[in-house]
């Protein structure tokens, strides 16, 4: 092929903005970091002047300015909170601030109101690094794409792409889509949609996606995806859907929080109230209301669950699992039992030539059989024929012509070849009553599991091919890395006949195997593993393991192979099609499992120990605004620790892990 030079009008890739400019910028875009400078510049001009024998009313502007800058958005919200008959704990907050400051400890109402929307800033800035953890891989796709038609080549936008136009992709350029290469071969660096660290070598039949990056070949692909649903796409629409939703740990916890929160008033105003009763002096009691207030806050413990399942989601996106909901998250953390579907799950899902057989006196050896059947196959759609075609490539043998090519589905093709007449068909419709040796050796290689295809040239019977799915690589380490990880063997849930099953399922490390099942049957086998306790994650491609999907605890599909309907009833899409991805997604959730049970012991900790200290000892106002806010700062800093890339790693590393 000859080389394809640069147009004027083509894009290359923009150098990348300096990571600390971009940091920066990103920052400063965010109200709640503007505004908390903004009360933190006061507090400390206010914190200046007032040493410094100042007026006082000028330190007192200072502090109430920052009130002001620190204040006034968490109160608004709170108050729009109030007027739906709900108590945020952001309004108490400001109130407990505006207390100190009419008892005269303004000083200690504007730190409150400075840490408050310090802690802000940075749970924003963590938000924020979630959601640009997953739209970033919106911006490597490419704005504009060359598409060739036959008038040539036009730079068009990427969103205009229809199914079934060819681009054409040059080194160093990103695909513009979702397609499958036609023409060319190189290195594509796929490291953004799969996570893999090496480039994949692509050519003609291979599956690229869009906004990957091209190496030093040039590739014609023809679109499969319209842009809205391309991989990265989808990544982004479904991370942006389990943001909205959210897990059941959540959703108990802010059922509690209500009550909690007019529990906490109510506990504050009786410790404001009960004291003066007995004589206590007002600011004394006043002071202590209010650090009470702030301390009991349930902030920390709000903030506990979401970040490390969301963080979770975002880290399983950049490496190919798509996960729909925080909720699957957390349910994904509690898997004791998988189910896998056989066909495009533990296998392929296509057809491999396994053997070649030659009968007695067919006067020919298994290369030439092999290479006969594979150019009468040449012309084959079907599957079976694709697969001798491909062994023959795969073993070297030079391509023959065919002539008079003649395909009869159901039935087989024929062609002549070299001079010879070569049939290839089921066994049904070559063999005939007199084949007693071929018959025999048909069944027995039924009765292993393999399919069987009948040869024949010029009229006589000459061999047989043994053809057989082949297991998908690393399937018996993803078996042994399961087993370790929850502590029961998978089950194999298939249609297939119970031989085939029976020998894969060995191969695999499985010994519970359950075949020749209906869609109906698949479904019933997991509610009967659900009723036994187990919490069932089913790994499945195809139309007929949907109902088993949406019935599981958690269904996991294969998303490269896998049909629609499975894609859009699992809970969990595999879209690099690795099996090892499946251990790693249920090892990182169990970690976020882990660290969601840490942060509520955290902040269930400085609450108890901060509360205690207020009630039964002198905890200033500073220090208890400082372990407030810190718990919360922690548990949310806590949660996003599973954004690294390090996280992934080490949930492979122990689902790998025998």
């Amino acid at each position: 092929m000859t080389d394809v030079k640069t147009s004027p009008g083509a894009e290359t890739c923009p150098p990348s903005p300096r990571p600390g400019s971009a940091w920066r910028a990103g920052t400063w875009s965010l109200p709640e970091v503007r505004w908390a400078a903004a009360a933190t510049a006061l507090f400390t001009a206010g914190g200046l002047a007032q040493p410094a024998a100042a007026p006082s009313w000028l330190w007192w502007t200072l502090y109430l300015a920052c009130y002001a800058a620190g204040g006034w958005e968490p109160a608004l919200s709170g108050l729009r909170a109030l007027r739906d008959k709900t108590l945020d704990v952001d309004l108490l907050m400001v109130f407990a601030a505006i207390g100190a400051a009419a008892i005269g400890q303004v000083f200690d109402g504007a730190l409150l109101i400075v840490i408050f929307a310090t802690s802000g800033a940075l749970e924003a800035l963590a938000t924020k690094r979630t959601e640009d953890a997953v739209r970033d891989l919106l911006d490597l796709a490419p704005e504009r794409a060359t598409r060739l038609s036959r008038s040539g080549e036009e730079r068009v936008a990427t969103a205009e792409l229809a199914v079934g136009e060819v681009i054409l992709v040059r080194p160093g350029e990103r695909i513009g889509a979702d397609g499958q290469v036609i023409d060319g071969s190189s290195a594509v660096d796929q490291a953004g949609i799969t996570g893999e660290s090496v480039p994949a070598d692509k050519s003609s039949g291979d599956e690229v996606f869009a906004g990957t990056l091209n190496g030093t070949g040039v590739l014609r692909v023809r679109v499969t995806r319209p842009a809205a649903e391309t991989v990265i796409a989808r990544i982004v629409a479904m991370v942006q859907q389990a943001g909205a939703t959210k897990a059941r740990t959540q959703l108990f916890i802010e059922k509690v929080e209500q009550r909690y929160s007019v529990a906490m008033v109510a506990a504050t105003v009786a410790l404001f109230v009960l004291p003066l009763a007995w004589g206590v002096p007002l600011q004394e009691t006043l002071l202590r209301a209010m650090t009470f207030m702030i301390v009991a806050s349930p902030c920390a413990v709000v903030l506990a669950t979401m970040p490390p399942l969301l963080a979770a989601i975002a880290n399983a996106g950049r490496h190919g699992v798509l996960v729909k909901s925080a909720v699957v998250m957390e349910q994904l953390g509690t898997v004791t039992r998988v189910a896998f579907d056989k066909t495009g799950t533990l296998t392929e899902g296509r057809p491999h030539l396994a053997s070649v057989h030659v009968l007695p006196g067919a006067g020919l050896d298994e290369q030439r059989l092999l290479a006969l059947a594979a150019a009468a196959e040449q012309g084959s759609e079907h599957p079976l024929g694709r697969a001798v075609a491909a062994a023959a490539r795969a073993a070297g043998l030079p391509p023959a012509r065919a002539d008079e090519f003649d395909s009869q589905p159901g039935r087989g093709v024929r062609a002549r070849v070299d001079g010879h007449r070569v049939e290839v068909a089921s066994p049904a419709h070559l063999l005939g009553d007199g084949d007693e040796a071929a018959a025999r050796l048909v069944a027995v290689l039924h009765e292993d599991g393999h399919t069987a295809v009948v040869v024949r040239v010029d009229g006589a019977l000459t061999g047989v091919l043994a053809l057989a799915d082949r297991m998908r690589p690393g399937a018996d380490e993803t078996v042994t890395g399961l087993t370790a990880l929850t502590g029961t063997a998978p089950v194999l849930l298939t249609g297939d006949n119970p031989r085939a099953a029976r020998r894969l399922a060995a191969q695999a490390g499985i010994g519970d195997v359950r075949a020749d099942l209906l869609p109906e049957h698949k479904m019933a086998a997991v509610r009967e593993l659900q009723q036994r306790g187990e919490r069932v994650a089913l790994v499945g491609d195809g139309v007929n393991d949907a109902p088993a999907l949406a019935t599981a605890h958690v269904g996991i599909a294969m998303g490269r192979a896998g049909s629609d309907l499975a894609l859009d009833t699992a809970d969990v899409v595999i879209t690099r099609d690795e099996l090892a991805a499946v251990p790693a997604v249920i090892a990182l959730a169990r970690r976020a499992r882990r660290l969601v049970i840490a942060n509520l012991v955290i902040a269930f900790t400085f609450i108890t120990v901060l509360v205690a200290w207020d009630l039964f000892g002198e905890l200033p106002l500073p220090l208890g605004v400082a372990g407030h806010e810190g718990s919360t700062v922690i548990v949310g800093l806590n949660g996003l620790r599973l954004l690294r890339g390090a996280a992934w790693r080490r949930a492979a590393s122990t689902a790998s892990r025998p």
